[in-house]
């Protein structure tokens, strides 16, 4: 990113700049979200294939109706009524995040021409101490 990348445009005013600083904040939350929804998703996956292992176990342990219970009710079992929990990253990725994504770009392109971060520009402006070698606006900036 060049230094003109994170200056404000011309025709825009700091209460836009944090208006859309703000949208971009609740976009990079559900970053994090979704996060956490690929972990249930995988923590689930292991669960599963971990509780497939335990059966194996009681049945080679002589306890097989233990063992063909556990494969029958539990073993691949929905997580929510008819979806396993790619289905539910699906989802959420089909009908909240990419939405979510593609309106936060459109706003940041109509209002910022597409710039990004410049709520944190202007803090990192204010906040650094100019001249310091650690605390230039970019990479080989001088001041």
């Amino acid at each position: 990113m060049t230094h003109d990348e994170h200056s404000i445009p011309p025709g825009a005013d700091e209460a836009t700049v944090d208006a859309v600083g703000k949208l971009s904040e609740s976009l990079e939350t559900t970053e994090r979200a979704r996060g956490h929804l690929y972990s249930f998703h995988q923590l689930t996956g292991q669960a599963d294939l971990q509780l497939g292992e335990a059966a194996r176990m009681l049945r080679e342990a002589g306890h097989e109706e233990e063992a063909a219970r556990l494969e029958t009710e539990i073993v691949g079992r929905n997580v929510i009524p008819g979806h396993w929990t790619f289905q539910i990253v699906e989802a959420y990725d089909d009908t909240y995040h990419r939405p979510f994504s593609e309106a936060e770009k459109q706003v940041r392109e109509r209002l910022l021409g597409g710039r990004r971060h410049l709520h944190e520009a202007e803090m990192k402006r204010r906040r650094r101490t100019p001249g310091h070698p650690d605390h230039t606006m970019g990479p080989g900036a001088q001041d």
